[in-house]
């Protein structure tokens, strides 16, 4: 039994007497575990993301000590596991499509062991949501734990940071920098512990866990050296025995109300697209009716409050010190649903409500914003049936209403084939299409949306062009992209009948994305079109592309929606 008098679910393992209970613990003891820790104490797993192929979270064995310590103090029993961790940097095709099965690791781990509650242990951009989803599927106690930003990068003077990356790349094609500079650059953007420095996905993901109340407040900014990092991971230990105790589950916390949040403080911030597949997912596993039309209903009339990069100039160390996403909070108040309980046990209102800002140039105020522009727009009409996703706050203004000829490129290789050839017939009016890098298409929907521009528009000082996928980009990328399109090419949606020379029309104010070809043009085409065959046929690959979702419900596995709960109905003895 916990303090407050609930049945431990850890007491099915350890309480028991005779045999069965003498299995379970003996093995435990080996470690040097004392026999009063299997008395009533909760049993709190620690879900370690700690590894040497995700950069991103390679101080998490440290953050899990802190985790610990918290755990030991507040009177649990901390028992740290690894899970599968997907490091953006270095997997391929993409961790998007392990994405899921992370979420399955997580789940099943939790589920088959004998914890109470979980700390989640969070960095690299799939690790959050893969991590969120599998508890989500068990429900139990759980509390979210960011490895936090870089420090910001310096080189020549200048702060720079990933999304510099894309810049560096440009200035290499037109030559105003050379490879051994760019090279140069390289050894200076990453000079600490931590993800990226920017507003890219990774903060957006500890921003979205903080702003829908399944971290501690103040956990998505602190920098990943500052002491600060270690402290909310202690207190994060403390806190979840406290959760046990008042068996306070995800879903206590995930409601409608939460989820509607978590989009309005998305917008304000200028976080990445990729909020949006990753949200639809957790909002799918928790049993939350979620869909593309509330995140553009629930965005309109928020206007972009953080200057940070890719959408603005300042980085993440900058956003911590000027108040980090309390203080965000606090100017979206008067719009949010600030009765809702967080893990932290208190109220949206309660927390944040006096919330100070320490740097207004980096935080604006609700009247007068850093940018008037929406973080977030979906658009949907004929080559978009089910809605695309775009972010106006990183795009030109005056191509968000755009009508232009379509430049196509059937598949990446396609893409990396052309685009800089001198031979190629595009202009700057034009729109870049991408097909076949969607869910099934790639597989697992990479971060290629964001199209390097030709080489010959380089040169003539263009700098954006519309460009439109059904894959995504890189939350620290920037420029007028048009992502997500639903239903993917390789599922036979209409981005899959484009051809070169057709009339695309973009008006995002007005929310349409139209391809200006007939209905009866279309029949013809489709005639003549057959699917993609699966890039592997076995494994996880095959289980994939065979049960994935389209991007508008989140590209979760079909047979992943829905929560199956924490008990276990059969015994390993």
């Amino acid at each position: 039994m916990s303090e407050k008098g609930n049945k431990l679910r850890s007491a099915e393992w350890f309480g028991r007497k005779g045999k069965d209970g003498l299995i379970y613990r003996a093995w435990m003891k080996k470690s040097g575990i004392p026999n009063h820790y299997f008395r009533d104490k909760p049993v709190i797993g620690i879900c370690n993301t700690w590894s040497e192929l995700t950069p991103c979270n390679s101080h998490f064995r440290n953050l899990a000590q802190s985790v610990r310590d918290g755990v030991i103090e507040a009177g649990g029993f901390p028992v740290e596991f690894p899970v599968m961790s997907l490091g953006e940097t270095l997997m391929k095709p993409t961790a998007m499509l392990y994405r899921n099965l992370a979420s399955m690791d997580v789940e099943e781990s939790i589920r088959a062991n004998p914890v109470d509650g979980v700390v989640l242990l969070c960095g690299c951009d799939k690790t959050t949501p893969s991590l969120v989803m599998g508890a989500c599927s068990v429900d139990l106690p759980a509390i979210v734990v960011s490895g936090g930003p870089m420090l910001t990068g310096k080189f020549r003077g200048a702060s720079i940071s990933t999304s510099d990356g894309w810049r560096f790349a440009d200035k290499v094609k037109t030559g105003e920098m050379t490879f051994e500079e760019m090279e140069e650059a390289e050894g200076s953007m990453c000079r600490s512990d931590g993800h990226c420095a920017v507003m890219g996905t990774a903060s957006t993901m500890a921003c979205m866990v903080e702003s829908l109340g399944l971290s501690l407040a103040g956990n998505a900014a602190i920098p990943a050296p500052d002491m600060h990092r270690k402290l909310i991971a202690h207190h994060s230990g403390m806190r979840i025995v406290e959760m046990v105790n008042e068996n306070q589950k995800m879903s206590d916390i995930l409601t409608r109300k939460a989820f509607e949040n978590a989009i309005k403080i998305n917008t304000a911030i200028g976080g990445s697209t990729n909020f949006v597949v990753h949200l639809l997912a957790i909002a799918g596993r928790i049993g939350v009716d979620l869909s593309l039309d509330d995140f553009d209903e629930l965005s309109r009339d928020i206007p972009l409050l953080v200057n940070l990069q890719p959408s603005g100039e300042h980085f993440m160390e900058d956003f911590y010190y000027a108040g980090g996403l309390p203080a965000v909070i606090k100017e979206l108040l008067p719009v949010l649903h600030t009765d809702v309980i967080t893990a932290a046990g208190s109220s949206v209102n309660k927390l944040y409500s006096d919330a100070p800002c320490y740097n207004p140039d980096v935080i604006s105020t609700f009247d007068k914003p850093f940018k008037e522009e929406t973080g977030l727009a979906i658009v949907k009409g004929n080559l978009a049936e089910y809605g695309a996703v775009m972010k106006p706050s990183a795009a030109t203004p005056g191509l968000l209403i755009h009508k232009g000829r379509a430049v196509v490129f059937e598949d990446i290789e396609d893409y990396k084939e052309r685009i800089n050839d001198p031979g190629l017939d595009v202009h700057p009016d034009d729109i870049l299409v991408l097909k076949n890098v969607g869910p099934k298409g790639y597989p697992g929907m990479p971060e290629v949306g964001n199209m390097g521009l030709p080489k010959k528009i380089l040169e003539q000082g263009i700098s954006d062009m519309v460009r439109i996928s059904d894959g995504r980009m890189s939350g620290t990328a920037f420029g007028t992209a048009v992502l997500h399109v639903s239903p993917e090419s390789a599922d036979g949606g209409t981005l899959a009948l484009v051809q070169n020379g057709d009339i695309i029309e973009l008006d995002v104010p007005n929310r349409k994305l139209i391809l200006h070809v007939t209905e009866e043009e279309l029949a013809e085409r489709r005639k003549t079109w057959n699917p993609l065959p699966l890039h592997m046929g076995r494994g996880y690959w095959k289980l994939y592309q065979e049960n994935v979702l389209q991007a508008h419900l989140g590209a979760d596995l079909d047979f992943l929606r829905g929560k199956s709960g924490g008990e276990v109905k059969r015994d390993s003895h």
